[in-house]
């Protein structure tokens, strides 16, 4: 049953980690270019307030990307990632289609992919959702958190 746990916190840890990231790259991209240039894409998609939600979005996908990596608050943080990932899809990548990778050519400069449909977006959005049901596991937070709370309670029942 121990082996069982090891490589199940072990799972955990490895999709918290790859899905975090990936939230907190895209979060700190935006904020390294200036939330400002994402807001004008907003603008072009008929976004409301482009300016609050490119920020909204900037701190949600860093903050959130980190929380999800630690492990901290991931049922909570699952709700605007989703809300994020839900709405990338079907105002942007939806309209691509399925496929992630569209391979345009290849030259002597490399390749020349299009446009990304909406698979990537799926995949986060599962893994997401799977770590935040089943919890983010032993090895975080939340974790942490939890067993401080139960030794608190413990600890005021005994006296």
């Amino acid at each position: 049953m121990a082996t069982f746990n090891a490589r199940r916190d072990l799972m955990l840890i490895l999709l918290r980690l790859v899905v975090g990231f990936g939230f907190a790259a895209h979060g700190y991209a935006k904020l390294a270019r200036g939330p400002e240039h994402f807001a004008e894409i907003l603008v072009s998609l008929h976004v409301p307030a482009p300016h609050l939600m490119a920020w909204l979005t900037t701190v949600v996908e860093l903050v959130g990307g980190i929380g999800v990596m630690a492990g901290a608050f991931v049922s909570l943080l699952a709700i605007p990632l989703t809300i994020v990932l839900v709405t990338a899809m079907l105002t942007v990548h939806l309209q691509y289609g399925f496929s992630s990778v569209r391979l345009l050519s290849v030259s002597d400069s490399g390749a020349t992919f299009g446009p990304v449909g909406y698979e990537l977006d799926l995949l986060y959005l599962a893994a997401l959702l799977a770590v935040a049901s089943v919890g983010p596991g032993n090895a975080s937070v939340d974790a942490w958190r939890a067993a401080r709370r139960l030794q608190s309670s413990l600890g005021r029942r005994a006296s």
